[in-house]
């Protein structure tokens, strides 16, 4: 019986018949950037696979990447597979605190430190006695460098074999309520997955079209580590680009001009938030309307992104407003929603130009069981299904159902056409003291959808109705102190109020809008590393002025 083809048998093949093609695109400061072609990138990863092996960790063991995106992050995973190893990447945004439970809770066997931030804050959570390696890229640190490794040291030949149910990631969520769990995947399901993602992302751009992707949501996160990187590894002919930094994105953006571009809500929201500040809403939507120059212009506007020649945009990883997305579908990008978890490798729905509708993820991948159940909870059986929760069998006999399926959390319906909607969380319902429940994600996507909205939270446990926190867009923000910008800004608000209460039930209804004194980020806790809101920290924040608010009449607030 022959032996199942894995991920890392697609990537012996590459190896030998793509060695000259130039797979990752590393900028190095100064407008510099570094090509790797894949006989470079398994020739670094085969000197390191053979220095790992020479430590005798043992099968399985697992080794940490703690780095921002880069190529040395996707080698070092290629040299940690190789060497018979487990990957555990950790968000570069982490807390100390978090980094020290995650590397403590896996047992890492060694850390791989590469391109960071927050190395100063960091460090202290390394625990001693750890063997570590610096990655190129990396921030000064004592560590025995990854160049220095390599040069000393050989690359094994051959092609090493893994077994199927072999775990090739550890990946810990990124701990929206109490402590990160660790979600193993195997070689098998994680090479199901992305060759799913793969032939999916060529039926949409072209069978014979080369993708052209740039990497900067978290490597760490499944998004992006399986629909960038593990659906490259699959592909082959993919060209990978890695982002420089915040500052340099959009040069970043118009160096890769990617055809295929994944993002997340929020950020989809603030690139539409960037065109606004050139340009107001309603004059755009004026121009858009003109037959020919709404063209022009909308061409314009994608240009200016760095998007005008994307043939596949998709949003995932949490709910995006529909009025988001037919905004960009105006500008003539098509964008699409999919929807996904950690626990599945991301490989669960995803829209197509025949399968879409706004507000709805799409239909199953192939390969996908979905089904409801009465309280409307998605269940899903995945190809790309984890092994369990590491150290967690506890976890495992509560999330699985007796025949195999995945208790998701998540709400949802079908459509007529048999789309699926998302509706909410269920541990995100909440009672006011109406006593019925409300399901804040519909209610806050309609409040993003608005211009002057960069981010929200709908909450109200237990008090007469509902709120909203609202953080005002970036551009706003530093103006928000003028009295004629603090005056539009209630005027908008109160009308916004208004037109959202009009489409809600009354028991749904928002009472205020209470505007956040400060942006919520990564560094101040208030989200996660993916970006999501940490309800229960915004919610402690502002505990204390509840009452005196919800005891005033006023439709606004400032916190």
């Amino acid at each position: 019986m022959a032996q199942e083809k894995l991920i890392l048998d697609y990537i012996y093949e590459h190896e030998s018949t793509r060695s000259d093609q130039v797979f990752l695109s590393q900028p190095v400061g100064g407008g510099r950037v570094t090509d790797y072609t894949w006989a470079q990138t398994m020739d670094q990863a085969r000197r390191m696979a053979t220095h790992i092996k020479s430590r005798n960790f043992g099968p399985g063991a697992r080794i940490a990447i703690l780095s921002k995106n880069c190529a040395h992050f996707v080698i070092a995973e290629l040299a940690i597979w190789l060497a018979g190893c487990t990957t555990v990447a950790i968000f570069p945004t982490e807390t100390a605190e978090t980094i020290h439970y995650v590397l403590e809770h896996s047992g890492a066997s060694l850390l791989f430190v590469g391109k960071l931030d927050l190395w100063d804050h960091q460090a202290a959570a390394v625990p001693s006695g750890l063997p570590c390696i610096a990655l190129p890229l990396a921030p000064p640190t004592p560590f025995e460098s990854w160049d220095v490794i390599t040069a000393r040291t050989m690359p094994f030949t051959g092609k090493v074999q893994r077994a199927a149910s072999d775990i090739a990631i550890l990946v810990y969520t990124s701990g929206s309520t109490g402590q990160p769990k660790g979600v193993m995947h195997s070689f098998k399901g994680t090479t199901a997955a992305s060759v799913g993602m793969h032939q999916f992302i060529q039926q949409q751009i072209g069978a014979d079209v080369a993708p052209r992707v740039l990497s900067y949501l978290p490597l760490a996160h499944i998004f992006e580590r399986s629909w960038i990187e593990c659906t490259a590894l699959v592909d082959g002919h993919t060209h990978i680009y890695f982002a420089e930094s915040l500052d340099t994105f959009l040069q970043d953006l118009n160096r890769a001009r990617p055809n295929v571009f994944l993002s997340v809500p929020r950020l989809w929201l603030k690139f539409q938030q960037g065109v606004f500040t050139k340009m107001p809403a309603r004059k755009l939507d004026r121009l858009l309307r003109i037959p020919i120059l709404g063209r022009i212009v909308a061409r314009k506007v994608l240009k200016g992104l760095g998007l005008d020649q994307v043939l596949l945009a998709a949003s995932g990883s949490a709910p995006i407003p529909p009025e988001l997305i037919t905004w960009y579908r105006r500008l003539g990008l098509n964008l699409m929603e999919g929807y996904g978890m950690t626990e599945d490798f991301a490989y669960s729905h995803a829209s197509t130009p025949h399968h879409a509708s706004t507000g709805c993820v799409g239909m199953p991948m192939p390969g996908v069981q979905v089904r409801l159940t009465e309280e409307g909870e998605i269940l899903i059986k995945s190809p790309g299904q984890m092994v369990g929760y590491f150290k967690r069998p506890d976890l495992d006999a509560e999330v699985f159902t007796a025949d195999g399926y995945f208790r998701t959390g998540d709400k949802g319906q079908r459509t007529p056409d048999g789309l699926l909607k998302l509706t909410g969380r269920i541990k995100e319902l909440f009672k006011t003291s109406k006593g019925k429940y409300i399901a804040p994600a519909p209610i806050e996507n309609m409040l993003n959808a608005h211009p002057m909205v960069e981010i929200c939270m709908v909450s109200g446990v237990g008090q007469p109705a509902a709120y909203a926190m609202v953080v005002l867009a970036e551009d706003l923000r530093p103006r928000v102190n003028t009295p004629e910008v603090r005056a539009e800004v209630q005027r908008e608000l109160t009308e916004l109020l208004q037109t959202v209460n009009s489409q809600l039930p009354e028991y749904e209804q928002l009472r205020m809008l209470v505007l956040a004194s400060e942006p919520w980020s990564i560094e101040n806790g208030y989200l996660t590393p993916t970006m999501k809101i940490r309800r229960n920290r915004i919610e402690t924040a502002v505990h204390g002025d509840m009452e005196k608010w919800y005891a005033s009449k006023e439709p606004i607030h400032w916190a």
